[in-house]
């Protein structure tokens, strides 16, 4: 069953069409990796999707409602969370403090107290830093702060936007780790992201945009294994 449902998007700068009729669907508790080049339009995607940039034409059905038009901020308690490009963090606030503000679209004190826990089990190096002003945390721990964040509003599900960009190998290595643990914890993961192999490796299926258009979808190992993806995205 499809959890998200894409069909006709079109984004527009101006006179420059940046998406041009893009279809896809995220499964119920699938990862679905959406990969391509610099410029493709992978990242305007993601900013339609959440209605943070208008669309020309295209609708968006998300666990069964039309979101086409919903304003960004209801989207949240909807159930779908967006780890953006860059991290955005507060930067001046504590950790705690971020993860609490994660949170803000809920009441029941206990369940988010329970959450906070569970992401505090999963990444034991904020707890550990939960006082720790974020700003100065190192790339690889804003980025898991970033997703428990987002984890905290307890999403169906999680939009991930280059969460390896900028990142040490070994950071690398582990927040791709990270998104299988919070996958098989029962969140749908649509993952964007210009590290194509790291991507597919991991993804149930995934989609190749290329200049605004998907050129291919197959599974994770398909394109793998698929000799012009190898020549144009894995470097062989």
């Amino acid at each position: 069953m499809a959890l998200l449902e894409v069909t006709g998007l079109e984004v527009s700068y101006g006179p420059i069409k940046a998406i041009r009729g893009v279809d896809f669907s995220v499964n119920q508790g699938e990862i679905v990796a959406l990969i391509g080049a610099n410029g493709a339009g992978k990242t305007t995607i993601m900013h339609a999707l959440c209605n943070l940039i208008g669309k020309q034409a295209g609708k968006v059905m998300f666990d069964g409602q039309d979101i086409t038009a919903i304003p960004a901020h209801k989207l949240v308690p909807m159930g779908m969370a967006q780890v953006p490009e860059g991290r955005r963090i507060f930067q001046e606030l504590t950790v705690s403090e971020n993860l609490t503000l994660g949170a803000y679209t809920r009441k029941d004190k206990a369940e988010i107290n329970a959450t906070l826990e569970e992401v505090y089990q999963r990444f034991p190096i904020l707890k550990e830093r939960q006082k720790q002003i974020a700003g100065t945390l190192s790339g690889g721990e804003q980025q898991m702060l970033a997703m428990s964040r987002a984890l905290m509003s307890h999403p169906k599900l999680l939009l991930l936007d280059e969460p390896s960009m900028g990142l040490s190998p070994l950071y690398v290595s582990n927040i791709f780790e990270m998104i299988q643990e919070v996958n098989k914890s029962g969140t749908t993961v649509l993952l964007v992201e210009q590290n194509a192999k790291q991507a597919l490796a991991i993804a149930n299926r995934a989609y190749v945009l290329e200049i605004g258009v998907i050129s291919k979808t197959g599974t994770g190992k398909e394109l793998l294994n698929d000799d012009s993806i190898r020549r144009a995205y894995l470097g062989g």
